[in-house]
């Protein structure tokens, strides 16, 4: 039996996309129309705005503490969080969650290290590129880091509160990723790490000028895996 997934969403549109490929790449592996049981649930962003302007991660941490207690009552067997900014509450509260969570950042840079990345240049929001979690996830794995310097990350960090979250992927917005992007390469860089989970919707591995490391869909993927493991051990035992 599959298990079943939780996810703490945070930003609409990114949460959007982590659902949508747990249930499209769901029959992949378990057949036609079929992905496991999930379940939702997310406090309005204006809420984790608020903690995350002011830099109170421990209250973002309690927020989704508080959806993972709501995940678990509904029969989550372990939670995920398609949100990278909110990882930074999380890897405070994480230990004394009623449930497992996998960690987008961990996913992330087990794949940078599956495809031999060395450098990788991290794009998110300011508070993202700012903070600990990306360093800490790649520093871990090996694997060295670069964030744009200060104006370019607030350019950055305007389009996705702007535009990206309320569902505008345009043009200008994607042009601008591009060229950041180009401008890494030029300076010896691997790969981008999209790490906003709007990120994908802008830039398609076709726009971008290095491979890209899609947080949503690799943190989709690492559910799925998760919530068909029992599954599959059960097989190899048959």
């Amino acid at each position: 039996m599959n298990r079943h997934i939780g996810i703490a969403a945070v930003s609409a549109e990114g949460a959007a996309l982590c659902y949508r490929t747990i249930c499209a790449e769901g029959p992949a592996t378990l057949g036609r129309h079929a992905h496991p049981e999930v379940s939702v649930h997310t406090y309005p962003l204006s809420d984790y705005m608020v903690h995350i302007d002011a830099g109170r991660w421990d209250d973002v941490g309690a927020m989704l503490l508080s959806s993972g207690e709501k995940l678990r009552a509904a029969g989550a067997d372990f939670a995920i969080c398609p949100d990278n900014t909110a990882h930074q509450g999380l890897d405070l509260v994480r230990a004394r969650s009623p449930i497992p969570w996998l960690h987008i950042g961990e996913e992330v840079a087990a794949a940078a290290a599956r495809e031999g990345f060395r450098r990788v240049l991290v794009l998110g929001t300011r508070y993202l590129m700012e903070g600990p979690v990306y360093p800490r996830a790649l520093g871990a794995a090996g694997i060295a880091h670069e964030i744009p310097d200060a104006p370019t990350r607030e350019r950055i960090n305007t389009f996705t509160f702007d535009e990206l979250v309320n569902g505008r992927f345009e043009a200008p917005a994607r042009d601008y990723f591009v060229g950041v992007i180009r401008g890494f390469r030029d300076r010896g860089g691997d790969a981008v790490g999209l790490c906003c989970t709007e990120f994908p919707l802008l830039v398609s591995p076709a726009d971008s000028p290095l491979p890209i490391l899609d947080s949503t869909r690799l943190l989709a993927r690492a559910a799925l895996r998760e919530a068909t493991r029992s599954r599959d051990r059960t097989k190899e035992r048959c």
